[in-house]
């Protein structure tokens, strides 16, 4: 295939100006580099030199390739050097005015034909173009950190980007060995928008005092299968980078409660707990080691109540199976005996809601989630209320840890840990799709790629059921009485009549 741009101008020689600079050279372009800090584009050339000798000293690719591709990087000292190129990439700093006066004067300088994008991840791209005498030239080309190894990129259509521009973008992408995901031009794009509901609910289920840090970490992981925790990933992503994306986000979509901060990051954030690079952030860091403290060990009983397992618990029968499973003694009358465990599994709805709705004893009744087949996972998640006793809590603790599945005993909370973290990525997502910002097939690749979920978030809604994600959503807003969790049109559309998150109406 002929290389859709020949000639790539690089403005901005920082990490990301220098990655998309490393995969422009290896799709075989040649590649002007330009920074103003003086000496930076010559750094910049000898990083990806380096980069291509590991490369090389590790056997990936032949000396004869490095020095091929390391022939077309060239720093260049001024704009009017760009004026030939085909297509001109700017990664600067992500101030408004600065990507505009750059733009300004890459206009008055590079051919007509050229292309111009915008590295940002945060700024909107129409208002980047609006001062330009052609604004259907330029759009979005947000790569992500480190670029080389993220093989995602979401192209980005102004209001008045052409089309073309937006499809050449994408054909480029591919040369360069990534995939491209097209975005229409709102706050957080895809992937950013994306990703608020992992750490923002998280937020709010330790603020609650649900759950500390760690245990929010471990059922995310072991439950649901992300390869880190929200408090793992804010730590290795660092705070200084993502609470001003929480905050921008928010702002930019004139506070909608979906993408509320949380005051717990603001304050971190203000007392420089920023994470690994600084070793310290929601861990602690020896030698870039997190220091987690141990789980506690299961209580030890002297014998286990029976068990009533309440008429509405998801997943009843599963759960039967695996009460028996586990040798407990199950009781199977209407109601409770005075000396049994009352177990209740609700979505979304908290413990002390089932218990006084049940009428049941509060002191004995105990809640697990099943949102997810046991089977599947490798943690349970039990949940007191405030009145559950300390031998209540320790029986069916002792209980559920016979087969040496780990289990973590929570506080009461609408929706666990997974099922309000899974719920509210799923309604985000659906709602993402419901604005038309991108279609679903791209949503899925860009957050799996992008964010490196276990599946898409529409995935995650069809896999463990639309109906649940909406019961989940319903039943949290009526304990929490909040609008975050309001479900999006989307997702109760296609709840209701039994259609796939990812099906789009035929026109």
């Amino acid at each position: 295939m002929k290389n859709q741009f020949p000639l790539v101008g690089i403005v901005g020689t920082g990490a990301m100006g220098r990655g998309i600079a490393q995969i422009a050279a290896q799709a075989g372009s040649r590649v002007l580099l330009l920074d103003l800090q003086p000496g930076a584009a010559q750094a910049a050339r000898q990083s990806i030199q380096a980069q291509w000798q590991r490369q090389q000293d590790k056997g990936r690719i032949a000396s004869e390739q490095a020095l091929a591709w390391s022939s077309l990087l060239e720093p260049v000292a001024a704009i009017a050097d760009l004026a030939s190129c085909d297509l001109v990439v700017e990664a600067i700093v992500e101030r408004l005015d600065a990507k505009q006066a750059l733009f300004a004067e890459l206009e008055a300088e590079v051919a007509a034909h050229a292309v111009l994008a915008t590295n940002t991840s945060s700024l909107a791209v129409t208002a980047i173009a609006a001062k330009l005498h052609r604004p259907e030239r330029l759009a979005g080309f947000h790569f992500f950190n480190p670029v080389p190894l993220m093989k995602v990129v979401e192209v980005v259509a102004g209001l008045k980007t052409d089309p073309a521009v937006g499809q050449a973008l994408a054909t480029y992408a591919q040369q360069m060995g990534h995939t491209a995901v097209h975005a229409q031009d709102t706050p957080g794009f895809i992937v950013n928008h994306a990703g608020r509901g992992f750490g923002t609910e998280a937020l709010r289920v330790v603020s609650e005092g649900v759950a500390d840090f760690a245990t929010v970490d471990r059922i995310l992981r072991d439950q649901v299968g992300f390869k880190l925790g929200p408090f793992e990933l804010m730590d290795l992503t660092a705070l200084d980078v993502s609470h001003p994306v929480m905050e921008s986000i928010y702002h930019q979509y004139y506070e909608e409660p979906r993408f509320r901060p949380s005051v717990i990051t603001a304050q971190r954030l203000a007392g420089g707990l920023l994470g690994k690079k600084v070793g310290e952030g929601f861990y602690r860091y020896d030698d870039g080691v997190a220091q987690v403290t141990a789980e506690p060990a299961a209580p030890s009983v002297a014998s286990i109540p029976p068990v009533w397992v309440s008429p509405r618990a998801a997943r009843r029968a599963e759960l039967y199976q695996l009460l028996k499973d586990l040798g407990a003694t199950i009781e199977t009358g209407a109601s409770p005996s005075q000396s049994a465990i009352t177990l209740v599994a609700p979505l979304g709805f908290d413990i002390t809601t089932v218990a006084v709705v049940e009428r049941l004893d509060p002191a004995r009744t105990i809640g697990i989630d099943m949102l997810i087949d046991d089977a599947a996972t490798r943690r349970r998640v039990l949940a007191t209320n405030p009145a559950t006793r300390v031998d209540i809590r320790q029986a069916a603790h002792a209980l559920f840890v016979r087969d040496g599945k780990a289990v973590s005993v929570i506080r009461d909370s609408g929706g666990f840990v997974t099922q309000r973290v899974v719920a509210t990525i799923v309604n985000i997502a659906s709602d993402i799709c419901q604005q038309r910002i991108c279609s679903p097939r791209d949503l899925e690749t860009a957050v799996t790629l992008g964010l490196g979920y276990p599946l898409g978030p529409l995935a995650m809604g069809d896999r463990w059921g639309p109906t649940n994600m909406l019961e989940v959503l319903f039943n949290m807003q009526t304990v929490y009485g909040d609008p975050r969790y309001r479900p999006s049109p989307w997702l109760r559309r296609r709840g209701a009549i039994g259609l796939s998150l990812a099906h789009e109406e035929e026109h």
